[in-house]
């Protein structure tokens, strides 16, 4: 690794134990310690490290800011990390509504940058104060405000990569849309190191509301109908009984201890759609709270950002799980996924955002009180209800490591073969992000 400090120089290169021990884990898993953690501060350091691992046959692992959920920035044995939180130019163009935005960039910064000019960039996952937008790129990640306004890709006009040979590519989407394959694909097709990005107007005008039902079953069934009658809530997000609870044990707001619907119409209409969707959760048995101002409806907001300390509160370690089902079966999936957390004996909670079908089971333990084995049992048992009731592995977390395997029951032999000779094609040497998505 000496040549690799004489090549990028000491700061960019850490060789230290306690600083590769740092680099081994995301928000779930740990793997290897690398052999060194590399942190670029420009495309051209990204070029020089990619040809010196080539020539030295070295895997690469890039890496965000950690907060992934599927060990998809996990390393294995005898590689090098790739942390981006170095590159962190930001450059907006408000006349042309864009940003141009590099790797290291954290995804709350673009809207804290636009909202001066009226804009703002839509993508939110749960950890956009902390979470980049490489690693956004690599999961192609949504948030609350995705079922509405799309996901990160939805944003991307171009994207500029760095291949398994050392080259530098810029892609826009006016053809063939080769940005499209990179983003999603989790690293293993390519490094990304800036993006140029879409930017919207702020709407005018927003409406929240807090509902409380007596059952999960109820509260999926009339998110399904309020959608089936055409209402498109900027946000729709929905807490089981026990994450409400969690969350109100947590915070005490004087929230209802039951299933809980938070939903927030934007733009022109925004009122009208509110009580269209006020008319069909009532007629399910909800009870409703409306936000009153601004100020009542950022205090409903913060239950929904409180839940990953509140569940932390319950237990010391959880699997986030991730998955995606129609909307119309989602009361069945709910159902069964709780009937599966009472089989195990373990704690379960579950929160996401409906209104796309995209869930988050938590399984909460101790590994000293709880069997892990039991753990992931569990997430496979849940990964399988998605995949019988015609959903997907992942809505916005990735497969990485934690869902590899279930690859070859969630996607047909032609695609899993396409999928290996786009890898292929692109990482001839297997190189870039080694052991992940692909079984």
């Amino acid at each position: 690794m000496e040549a690799l400090v004489r090549l990028l120089g000491e700061r960019k290169v850490l060789l230290g134990r306690a600083a590769r021990e740092a680099y081994r884990y995301d928000a779930i898993l740990f793997g290897h310690p690398p052999l060194a953690v590399v942190l670029p501060e420009s495309t051209e350091d990204v070029v020089r490290l990619v040809r010196f691992a080539r020539e030295a046959g070295i895997p690469l692992v890039p890496r965000g800011a950690g907060s992934g959920l599927s060990g998809g920035a996990v390393p294995l044995e005898g590689a090098i990390v790739v942390a981006f939180t170095r590159m962190t130019r930001l450059e907006l163009d408000p006349k042309t509504r864009t940003a141009w935005a590099e790797a290291g960039v954290v995804t709350a910064r673009i809207t804290e940058a636009a909202r001066p000019f009226g804009l703002f960039y839509p993508p939110d996952p749960a950890s956009f104060r902390t979470s980049t937008l490489g690693g956004n790129l690599a999961e192609n990640a949504g948030g609350p405000l995705c079922f509405k306004y799309g996901v990160t890709g939805d944003y991307v006009l171009a994207l500029e990569f760095v291949d398994a040979e050392g080259e530098v590519h810029l892609l826009d989407r006016r053809a063939y849309d080769l940005a499209g394959l990179l983003i999603g694909s989790e690293g293993t097709l390519g490094l990304v190191t800036r993006a140029r990005l879409r930017l919207l107007p702020l709407p005018k005008e927003s409406q929240s509301l807090l509902a409380a039902f007596s059952e999960v079953e109820a509260l999926a069934r009339a998110v399904s109908e309020a959608v089936a009658r055409g209402a498109v809530p900027a946000r729709m997000e929905f807490m089981d009984e026990a994450c409400a609870r969690a969350v109100e044990d947590y915070l005490g707001l004087g929230l209802p201890k039951t299933p809980l619907l938070l939903l927030e119409t934007d733009g022109e209409g925004a009122k009208e759609e509110l009580e269209l969707v006020a008319s069909v959760l009532e007629a399910h048995g909800a009870r409703l709270k409306r936000a009153r101002d601004e100020k009542e409806a950022e205090a409903l907001w913060r239950a929904r950002r409180a839940v990953s300390p509140a569940l932390g509160r319950i237990r010391p370690k959880r699997v986030n799980e991730d998955i995606a089902v129609p909307r119309s079966r989602l009361p069945q999936v709910v159902g069964e996924i709780r009937a599966l957390g009472e089989a195990f004996g373990l704690p379960l909670v579950q929160f996401g955002h409906i209104g796309d079908g995209n869930l988050h089971p938590n399984i909460l333990y101790d590994p000293a009180r709880e069997s892990e084995e039991k753990v992931w049992e569990l997430a496979h048992a849940i990964a399988r209800v998605a995949l019988r009731h015609g959903g997907v592995l992942s809505g916005e977390h990735g497969i990485g490591l934690m869902k590899r395997a279930f690859m070859e029951e969630a996607v047909d032999p032609g695609t899993l073969e396409a999928f290996r000779k786009a890898k292929k094609a692109l990482d001839p040497l297997g190189l870039l992000n080694p052991g992940k998505v692909l079984p």
